[in-house]
């Protein structure tokens, strides 16, 4: 029995022994390190460290491209942009004399009449069938019916009454009637200096196709010319082209275009133009309205409110209606329809060089009963001139 018991008490104390040993090793063994913390997302990114150098922070300052040596010795050079430079402000002809100055141009095209009617005249008898080429000859230059009557019954009185007849006679008895019939004492001024307050306001009207854009953009040279300050309103605005067309013609003789939107209310324009040429200003506005055809009755009564809301400024001081030269009759259609819608001052008369008959002069000022105050002579920058009775029938008549 006591055996027994020693046996337990010894096998108690092993195991206790061994459980110690166990216990031991585990208070001896390291536990894994902890997870790093996450990464804090609001501080700056920590530069980069290479070898022990980049421990120590410098202080130097840094050195730009230009002023590093690359490895062949050479420097980098960094090409400024290019400036783009505005285009030069041109210096447009004087209008002075400008018809006298393009008369050759004039004449070569439109001394057929002239020479025509001379060769008439000077035959040794003058017959019914000559008094009707006479009549067909002016009809052909697109004179006009009542304007060739009244010019074949004064010539056939006169003529009657001179008797013999010297060329020299003949030329300046042809000269005395048509320039009664284009008329000298009609006022061709183009009106841009009103009474009031500046600036005079200028509206420019007419058909697609006569030019009546370049037409503005010439006009703007001549007023230019003659020293004064010039505003464009673009109220083209149903043409894609007419804005850019036109402030390019401003731009080069220092005049400030005013346009809108493509398709927007031209009235909106021309008002802003007034309105911007009042307030920097400016000697004259002109406005560039769209070629609206005059068969367009709702176009036409467009244009009629273009004129209203303009005049809500000041009045208008001209109202030019451009006519293609070379459209004879036609011309004279779309003047009556313009002149019903508003009241026209003056007629420009373009592309009266060429293939153009100068009697498109006299009808269309005896149609409206207002005078030819511009012609366009040729594609040039200034061939637009002030009309001068005088010079355009020393031109149809030659030398």
């Amino acid at each position: 029995m006591d055996i027994v018991i020693l046996a337990v008490v010894i096998a108690v104390v092993v195991i206790g022994a061994l459980s110690g040993l166990i216990v031991g090793t585990r208070r001896r063994r390291q536990l894994p390190p902890a997870p790093p913390a996450p990464p804090d997302i609001t501080a700056p990114p920590a530069e980069p460290h290479v070898g022990d150098e980049a421990e120590t922070p410098r202080d130097e300052e840094r050195r730009t491209i230009e002023e590093v040596d690359l490895p062949d010795g050479s420097t980098v050079v960094v090409e400024e942009p290019p400036t783009v430079e505005a285009p030069p402000i041109e210096i447009p002809e004087p209008t002075a004399g400008r018809l006298v100055r393009l008369r050759a141009r004039l004449s070569r095209s439109q001394n057929a009449l002239g020479k025509g009617l001379l060769t008439l005249l000077s035959r040794e008898h003058l017959d019914d069938d000559t008094w009707e080429e006479i009549e067909d000859t002016l009809l052909t230059a697109d004179v006009g019916v009542r304007p060739t009557q009244e010019l074949v019954e004064r010539l056939r009185e006169r003529v009657k009454v001179l008797g013999t007849r010297t060329p020299d006679e003949l030329r300046a008895l042809l000269r005395d009637e048509l320039l009664q019939l284009v008329g000298t004492d009609m006022d061709r001024t183009v009106h841009t200096e009103p009474e009031t307050s500046k600036p005079g306001i200028v509206m420019v009207v007419g058909v697609n196709g006569t030019g009546k854009t370049t037409t503005t953009g010439k006009l703007a040279r001549v007023l230019v010319a003659d020293g004064r300050s010039v505003v464009l309103g673009a109220a083209d605005t149903f043409r894609a082209a007419a804005a850019d067309q036109l402030q390019t013609w401003g731009e080069r003789v220092g005049a400030h275009t005013v346009r809108g939107p493509e398709a927007g209310d031209p009235a909106s324009v021309a008002f802003d133009a007034v309105k911007e040429g009042k307030e920097i200003g400016a000697d004259v506005v002109l406005i560039d309205t769209a070629g609206r055809l005059h068969t367009k009755t709702g176009l036409m009564d467009e244009l009629g409110k273009v004129k209203r809301v303009v005049e809500k400024h000041a009045p208008l001081d001209e109202v030019l209606l451009v006519l293609d030269a070379t459209t004879g009759q036609n011309g004279l259609i779309q003047a009556r329809v313009f002149a019903e819608v508003v009241d026209i001052t003056g007629i420009v008369l373009t592309k009266l060089d060429g293939t153009a008959k100068g009697g498109i002069v006299i009808a269309v000022q005896r149609e409206l009963g207002v005078p030819v105050k511009l012609v366009g002579l040729g594609e040039g920058a200034d061939d637009l001139a002030p009309f001068e009775p005088e010079a355009f029938v020393d031109a149809l008549i030659g030398d």
